[in-house]
């Protein structure tokens, strides 16, 4: 529970130390007496936003602490896995905001971030204000306050789960699908390559070696040509080799005589013999050489299929085999999508049938929940002075979602013998105070969170029915702390704590402070709420009879 706040700095309250009981706590006061300031105060100290504006005129800083004792193991075990301490089941929460704008958190005066402060605060305290009288007005949070109600979310757990993974394996499953189209047409493209390049039987370069067999087989006829030609040249009728021969003659009578010519001669001597072997090479080239005419024109035609898938695909002979391979294995791997589809098609079906199975079981649940929920409310409300009133859910099966195959909307019959309607369309605001204080007195034994929080629950209501929302304020206290800013007397007088927010003016400066009060102060304080300032020493005596009537009702 709240055990104590301490505030400094807060706008008009330059300081203040707040004791709480761990039942009813009444904070009462004159308007704009700074009743909302303190529900600010711990707002902030819960982790939530708040601006600079809220720091006391010339100061640096607004201080507020609050002291947690009492801690629940349920609570315990969250704040062991937040990496919390909380020795001797307290917990202590600070909140600094500067006047520059900044602010500071801590923790057991360890420096935390405000979204720790607000998942902390989330398990330790629950503040209802006027506007989430607007959560009765959202037929879309009345399942929730349904599922509060029933206390048991072991099938809506389980449910969760499996239509979590439903949903993961629809949209797995609507990916594959989605992408089937694109597959088909990648498929036909790797076939088409597979197609075009397989049938060749590439091999790597085999381009390069063909070219070099196709250029010498396409030049075969004049090759054979000009090697016989050469052979002529050399050694035909006036070819090279009578042309030697008659130089040899021309200069041996004067070889013995010249020795020069002796040299020169054996060199023409030995051109003779090399012209001789030369023209014998070429004789036997020229003979090797084939004239295959049908080897030519496969080679052309190979080569012409080659070139046009290098054309057509931009890539060399390697590359093409590279595009062949790499098409056979992507065509592997789209075809096993195929099954991992048909796979994820039977989870999907039978996750559903198992989901709609659960489905049906939390209807089922909730419908009986939905009844005792209806009859409970309604007595409830027949206790806060709404005689007649009767609330009803109106529950309807409708599409899976993650909560279910559920819709629920509270109704309420306003007055016997008419037809239950949306609350939205016919309650007031007092109404709304008392019907959602219906609410948190019938879920009260069912939430975790230990510490409520009512802001000025009472508006729109007066007389009897103020004084049914005093009771039943205690009747939580008894189970729950609960703090509540009143400013009706009816409802004052059921405190078990008593604080009193008073502004008064120092020198020239407002400031609020708030007082625990005895007794005699409580007289006052109750006294004031119901004629006035000055009370007469009647209404002082009607004050003292309220507390005591108070104190006695059961």
């Amino acid at each position: 529970m709240l055990k104590e706040i301490y505030i400094q700095n807060l706008a008009v309250i330059r300081e203040a130390v707040i004791p709480l009981n761990g039942n009813l706590n009444i904070f009462t006061g004159e308007t704009g007496a700074g009743k909302s300031i303190l529900i600010n105060g711990i707002n902030a100290v819960l982790g939530h936003r708040c601006t600079k504006d809220i720091v006391r005129t010339g100061c640096d800083k607004a201080v507020i602490t609050a002291l947690f004792t009492d801690i629940s193991e349920e609570t315990a075990v969250r704040l062991d896995e937040l990496g919390v301490s909380h020795e001797n089941n307290e917990l202590t929460v600070t909140r600094e905001i500067s006047a520059d704008g900044g602010s500071v958190s801590r923790v057991n005066h360890r420096t935390a971030s405000a979204s720790l402060l607000r998942e902390i605060g989330s398990m330790l305290i629950n503040i209802h204000g006027q506007h989430d009288n607007q959560v009765l007005l959202d037929s879309e949070k009345h399942l929730h306050i349904l599922d509060d109600f029933g206390g048991d979310n072991t099938l809506l757990y389980a449910y969760r789960e499996t239509f979590r993974e439903l949903q993961q394996t629809a949209r797995k499953l609507g990916d594959l699908k989605r992408q089937e189209q694109s597959r088909i047409e990648r498929s036909r493209y790797l076939n088409q390559i597979i197609s075009d390049i397989g049938e060749l039987e590439l091999e790597e370069n085999e381009d390069e070696v063909l070219e070099q067999e196709y250029e010498i087989a396409r030049n075969s006829e004049k090759t054979i040509v000009a090697l016989k030609s050469a052979v002529q040249s050399i050694t035909g009728e006036d070819g090279a080799n009578d042309i030697i021969i008659s130089a040899e003659h021309d200069i041996s009578g004067f070889t013995d005589s010249i020795p020069i010519l002796n040299e020169l001669y054996e060199r023409l001597s030995a051109a003779e013999i090399e012209l001789a072997d030369i023209a014998s090479e070429l004789e036997a080239l020229s003979e090797k050489i084939e004239l295959d005419g049908q080897r030519l024109g496969y080679l052309g035609e190979r080569l012409g299929n080659i070139n046009k898938l290098k054309r057509k695909y931009a890539q060399d002979c390697s590359g093409l085999v590279k595009m062949y391979d790499d098409a056979c294995s992507e065509l592997m791997q789209l075809d096993s999508s195929l099954g991992e589809i048909e796979k994820l098609s039977i989870r999907k079906d039978e996750l559903l049938r198992i989901v709609t199975d659960q489905a049906r079981q939390l209807y089922d649940y909730r419908e009986e929940t939905a009844k005792k929920f209806a009859d409970c409310v309604t007595s409830e409300l027949e206790f806060l002075n709404m005689a007649g009133v009767v609330i009803k859910v109106r529950h309807e099966k409708g599409k899976l979602t993650a909560n279910g195959m559920d819709s629920v909307e509270f109704l309420i019959s306003a007055n016997k013998g008419e037809e239950p309607k949306p609350i939205s369309k016919i309650a007031s605001g007092g109404e709304l105070s008392r019907i959602m204080l219906a609410l948190k007195s019938v879920i009260a034994d069912k939430d975790s969170i230990p510490t409520m929080i009512f802001d000025e629950i009472d508006t729109g209501v007066s007389g009897k029915a103020a004084q049914k929302i005093g009771i039943k304020l205690r009747e939580i206290g008894r189970v729950r702390q609960v703090i509540c800013v009143t400013h009706l007397s009816q409802i004052a007088v059921m405190a078990d704590n008593h604080l009193m927010i008073e502004k008064k003016i120092t020198g020239d400066r407002t400031e609020t402070n708030v007082t625990q009060l005895d007794l005699d102060g409580r007289i006052s304080e109750i006294a004031r709420i119901m004629g006035g300032e000055n009370p007469s020493q009647l209404m002082l005596d009607n004050a003292r009879a309220e507390i005591e009537k108070a104190a006695n009702l059961q």
